[in-house]
């Protein structure tokens, strides 16, 4: 594969009204290859919105390049801008749909201002609505529309000019959790069966494990790790991550889960890495009787990242050597934490 985005230290910065300026997107470095799925995610003002304005060049970077297709967006015209933009799709959080049209006139939107002809639009249109599972509704206005078919329109319309790529930005924020599953399945059909490349701009961990193949953590406007999504989530290396993973996996005890675990569970509390290495349970167990170790699961979690299992169990370990029970799993190459 090759890269169809290349962001080459970008920095984008506003300036206050204080006359200070402030960083949202800080010498950023990052490839997105042609028919991969890039789930951006991090905290609400780590720049993640910022960065996928800069690769449709709403915004333009204050320093550094972007590239899409080949195209370097900070060299182009505004009119070049504006065709290069024909080839980026766009879905919102807020759907922006035209309350005025129906969906057929919202999805043929697009082809109007391509000067598409009426004939060649109208069978792209029905083409996209099937698709999307809403061609009984083509004549329906969005008032009409549940969240989710309103963001099915959206992702048909961002779709109508066959853009090679597809920003999504909060797309499945505003859903429940039933839609948000039905709005990721058809976004990874549009990867899979249409090969669009999709970058996925979020803070929710089902959109990442439904549907990403690779994952970028931003934090105050840098990219501060990159890898495959069950690596980062399994074995996060930075900070940062560290806490992402722990906050939307909910496999680790919070605060005051811990306090309340305390006071029932005298004991040392230590938190075992799970991943989908065969053995790993056994190791763990065989640890625990070797060294003595007396150990009663009190909290944990375990899921699925694209088919393989990864989480973390909490245990209250007692017994004559505590100290030793955790130096023998990190020699069997186990990972555990105390929890303090």
């Amino acid at each position: 594969m090759s890269a169809l985005v290349t962001l080459e230290n970008v920095s984008k910065r506003f300036d206050r009204r204080d006359g200070q300026s402030v960083a949202a997107v800080d010498d950023v470095s990052l490839d997105v290859e042609e028919g991969e799925v890039l789930a951006v995610i991090g905290y609400s003002g780590a720049g993640k919105s910022t960065l996928v304005r800069l690769v449709n060049a709403l915004e333009l970077p204050t320093s550094g390049s972007v590239r899409v297709g080949g195209q370097d967006l900070t060299k182009l015209s505004e009119g070049e801008l504006r065709k290069a933009r024909s080839k980026i799709g766009m879905i919102f959080q807020q759907f922006n749909l035209f309350r005025s049209r129906t969906v057929a006139g919202n999805v043929a939107y697009p082809l109007r201002v391509a000067k598409v002809p009426a004939k060649q639009r109208d069978a792209r249109t029905a083409e996209l609505l099937d698709f999307v599972g809403l061609l009984d509704r083509a004549h329906a206005y969005p008032e009409q529309l549940s969240g989710g078919q309103k963001q099915r329109v959206g992702i048909a319309r961002a779709l109508a000019t066959n853009p090679p790529l597809l920003l999504a930005d909060e797309a499945t924020s505003a859903l429940d959790p039933e839609t948000t599953t039905e709005v990721l399945s058809l976004l990874r059909r549009v990867n899979t069966e249409l090969g669009v490349t999709i970058i996925v701009i979020t803070h929710e961990m089902d959109a990442v494990r439904q549907i990403a193949d690779r994952v970028a953590v931003m934090e105050e406007g840098r990219i501060v790790e990159v890898g495959e999504v069950y690596d980062v989530f399994s074995n996060p290396q930075t900070a940062a991550a560290q806490r992402f993973v722990r906050s939307a996996t909910h496999d680790r005890p919070p605060a005051e889960t811990l306090a309340r675990l305390r006071t029932h569970h005298p004991g040392r509390l230590v938190s075992v890495r799970i991943t989908d290495e065969p053995g790993l349970q056994q190791r763990i167990d065989s640890v625990f009787r070797s060294t003595g170790a007396t150990a009663e699961l009190v909290f944990g979690g375990v899921s699925e990242i694209r088919e393989r299992r990864t989480g973390s169990l909490t245990y209250e370990l007692s017994g004559p050597d505590v100290d030793g029970t955790l130096r023998a799993l990190a020699a069997d190459g186990v990972h555990a934490e105390e929890e303090v």
